[in-house]
């Protein structure tokens, strides 16, 4: 089986970061609580360089804040977009972005739920169990506005219904009981500043490797 998945198709080899990252530039993720996060996105409507460059910053944001994802209401843009580089429970990389998704809802009788452990860039520090399907699929389209499905199976699948739910302006303490959010919470207020030293170090080492004049 191939290794790497781009874009929904096997490549022969991958570099550590996507190519998009090295032209973008470092964006602050939006935290829980802001307007942003918690309303429907807005259909993207035009294709173009603002979209690819768009596209380029989110990669560079969600690998300086060790993210498997990244919406892009996460940076502040009420846009219907999500990149992701993320493994599944076969140990395959699958890397890409995808543009007005939609998740297909899946028959109950083909799919089942797992409870495992979710967490999100902009609940910085916390990490509950959350109950999804062990597969999605989403469709959209892609920077070009060519169609595009993506599926996912395990991990992957987590991380493509976590970023819809983004897009639909939901984040995951919505699915969690009342008990359950306040221990999320709790878990931000211990570690948020340990997250937040461990993504300015990343900025920091990114800047000493980049190539300067």
């Amino acid at each position: 089986m191939p290794s790497v998945f781009v874009q929904g198709r096997p490549v022969e080899s991958y570099p550590p970061l996507a190519p998009e990252a090295r032209r973008g530039s470092v964006r602050r993720i939006t935290e829980v609580g802001e307007q942003v996060l918690h309303k429907p996105c807005r259909d993207v409507t035009e294709f173009g360089p603002d979209l690819a460059a768009l596209i380029g910053d989110m990669f560079l944001t969600m690998y300086i804040a060790d993210g498997a994802g990244l919406a892009a209401n996460q940076v502040g843009v009420d846009l219907r977009l999500f990149v992701y580089d993320c493994p599944d429970d076969d140990g395959a990389r699958h890397v890409g972005h995808i543009v007005n998704p939609v998740l297909q809802p899946l028959d109950a009788s083909g799919r089942r739920l797992l409870d495992d452990t979710e967490g999100c860039l902009s609940v910085p520090g916390a990490v509950m169990d959350v109950p999804r399907p062990d597969r999605a699929v989403v469709r959209g389209f892609d920077k070009d506005g060519e169609p595009l499905v993506i599926e996912g199976t395990g991990y992957f699948a987590r991380c493509l219904a976590h970023e819809a739910d983004h897009c639909d302006g939901q984040v995951y303490l919505d699915r969690l009981s009342k008990r359950e959010r306040k221990d999320a919470l709790r878990q931000v207020a211990d570690r948020r500043d340990e997250v937040f030293a461990r993504r300015a170090a990343n900025v920091e080492a990114l800047s000493k490797a980049r190539p300067t004049g």
